[in-house]
């Protein structure tokens, strides 16, 4: 595969290109030029038997996540690392809140239990660069 860089970043290849690093915890999916990676469909594969903390910084508004557990959407539309607690948060969501306000992508990895040791994961290279498959990943049943 050549080098993600060399894709058009508004093609659909692009789209479908992301790199995933190996983390003590799990692994990072990162796609540094779009949303791809924090789909419903890529987010549900990625979380079986397992949790997975998807999240798109969008310029235009913010950083938007989602809470996949093994397959199944938990929290969608948050603000990760937003720094504000809900009544009913656990002692262990309160305090992930407090350790990481307005540090969202610490709060993900954190939240799924990852332990990056240093940034090469966020800002690459990437351990490998791969092309998932054409298909509908905004699909919750994809």
């Amino acid at each position: 595969m050549a080098e993600a860089f060399e894709y058009d970043p508004l093609s659909e290849n692009a789209l479908l290109t992301v790199g995933v690093t190996d983390v003590p915890g799990g692994c990072v999916v990162s796609q540094p030029w779009a949303y791809g990676a924090s789909t419903p469909g890529v987010a549900r594969r990625l979380s079986t038997s397992t949790a997975c903390y998807a999240m798109y910084a969008n310029p235009k508004s913010g950083n938007q996540g989602s809470i996949i557990r093994d397959g199944v959407i938990a929290g969608w539309d948050l603000h990760p690392g937003g720094g504000w607690s809900a009544a009913d948060d656990s002692a262990e969501d309160i305090l992930r809140t407090y350790l990481y306000r307005h540090k969202a992508v610490a709060y993900c990895c954190a939240y799924a239990g990852l332990k990056p040791t240093d940034a090469r994961p966020f800002t690459g290279p990437p351990d490998l660069w791969l092309q998932l498959p054409v298909r509908d990943y905004w699909a919750h049943g994809s």
